[in-house]
């Protein structure tokens, strides 16, 4: 068998925000995915499983969290971070806080050596420090951010490469891929990769899915997908939900009621969309009133 050693990245070049951002990207490798992939991750991500104390407590009060996490994807996005960054970056939030049980004097401190942890370890160019010391308004300095991540890697042992729902997902797409062997379904596979992503970011922001194996996150994120754009296609994909279940060693009444749970929080997090589009445009209004009346007219006491 001959196997060729020519190395085959693809270097692109874009502008993210005021910076340069080189994206260093090696050609898919068809004997590194699949089912044997897939069989590896499972065997993995139980070991990166959250306590169930942490758990119970963060889902009885997720605000905090929430807001933390929500914080951070906009920091990954305005620093134009790869996909996989975020949902790598709140595993190592969770699981820190899973084994302290404390929050640090400066929260976003601590995610942003999340960020800069995960960003090191998938991206080929990482997020600066500084960048991340601007995201956070300059709550802390570099020399704090790189103590906090001496402290996180400290925490963890150093085991920082966790299993996410992000890592299924091209392997789950790629068996999907093979069954339908299709070629005029590369398309709807490359669609399917995004709204699958979106999904996933979701889940890892909702503390709802926290203590969820990432294979079933995944998994249902995709199954998701497919609903959703079965509606579109017309087309009957039952039988890849099933093949689904079937990869991530699932029962596939819980896949649906998981795709069900992502969907019911997608409404949600549209509905609260909408409100706070709303609010806006009635703030915006009031001022425009505000404008055109006298000042002192409204604060007049009759």
């Amino acid at each position: 068998m001959s196997v060729s050693l020519w190395c085959e990245e693809e270097e692109n070049v874009q502008l993210v925000g005021q910076r340069e951002s080189n994206s260093v990207r090696a050609s898919r490798d068809p004997h590194a995915s699949g089912l044997r992939v897939i069989q590896n991750l499972l065997h993995s991500q139980d070991k990166y499983l959250l306590s169930p104390l942490y758990t119970s407590l963060i889902q009885r009060n997720p605000k905090q969290r929430e807001e933390l996490v929500k914080w951070m994807l906009e920091v990954c996005c305005d620093c134009g971070c790869d996909e996989p960054v975020f949902p790598l970056a709140v595993s190592l939030l969770d699981r820190y806080l899973s084994i302290s049980l404390s929050l640090p004097s400066s929260p976003p401190c601590l995610a942003s050596a999340c960020v800069l942890v995960s960003s090191k370890l998938v991206e080929s160019e990482a997020v600066s420090a500084d960048s991340l010391c601007a995201a956070a308004d300059y709550d802390f300095f570099t020399s704090n951010l790189r103590e906090m991540e001496r402290v996180v890697l400290g925490t963890l042992r150093w085991d920082v490469a966790a299993v996410t729902p992000q890592d299924f997902i091209p392997h789950l797409l790629s068996c999907l891929e093979e069954l339908e062997g299709e070629e005029e379904d590369r398309e709807f596979f490359s669609t399917l990769r995004r709204h699958a992503d979106t999904l996933v970011a979701l889940c890892v922001c909702d503390a709802r899915f926290l203590g969820t194996p990432a294979s079933l996150v995944s998994a249902a994120a995709i199954s998701s997908a497919l609903r959703g754009l079965d509606e579109k296609r017309h087309r009957e994909t039952g039988h890849m939900t099933s093949t689904l279940a079937a990869l991530c060693q699932t029962d596939l009444a819980v896949l649906q009621c998981y795709s069900e749970l992502i969907e019911d929080a997608l409404r949600e997090r549209l509905r609260n969309s909408r409100e706070v589009d709303e609010e806006k445009d009635g703030e915006m209004e009031e001022e425009e009133e505000r404008s055109s009346t006298p000042t002192d007219l409204r604060e007049i006491d009759f």
